[in-house]
């Protein structure tokens, strides 16, 4: 039975009970593309120095109108309100210098992936060395051959 068509002991209940019919069910739309993680790092960064810059913006004018208060009242609650208020806003610029140094570090990691492949490879000695290498015998005097495996099966 599909599930955008009603059965009859629907119809029956919505007609007996005087509920309007409801409406179609719309089929959910397909999920969006996730972007690729490096994307959605640098996304989560902006994200959250933007966040942060508003925190503390906003705790510095809260912070300018609780002197003015805690001035004016000469409450000891107040001042201890102020001094917890600048408590968090330094660990909040701390936390902006932590993702920042996070963020240089991933990227530096990200840089560390890229394999190298060598295309020129460059033997330094004397060419009686070189012949030595080449000219390898093992115990039974047989060459040692070498093979290159470049991880293809």
């Amino acid at each position: 039975m599909n599930d955008d068509k009603k059965t009859n002991f629907e119809t029956s209940i919505e007609q007996s009970l005087g509920i309007a019919p409801s409406p179609a069910i719309v089929k959910d739309q397909p999920p969006k593309e996730v972007p690729p993680e490096t994307q959605q790092i640098e996304n989560d960064y902006t994200y959250a120095r933007q966040n942060l810059y508003q925190i503390i913006e906003a705790g510095g004018s809260a912070l300018d109108e609780l002197v003015h208060l805690a001035k004016a009242s000469e409450s000891a609650r107040t001042y201890e309100v102020v001094s917890q208020l600048v408590k968090t806003l330094s660990d909040a610029n701390k936390d902006l210098l932590e993702i920042q140094n996070k963020v240089k570090k991933l990227r530096q990691e990200e840089k560390g992936r890229v394999t190298n492949n060598v295309t020129n490879a460059l033997f330094v000695g004397s060419t009686a060395e070189l012949q030595k290498f080449i000219n390898r015998r093992d115990e039974d005097g047989n060459i040692i051959d070498v093979k290159v495996d470049n991880g293809d099966d």
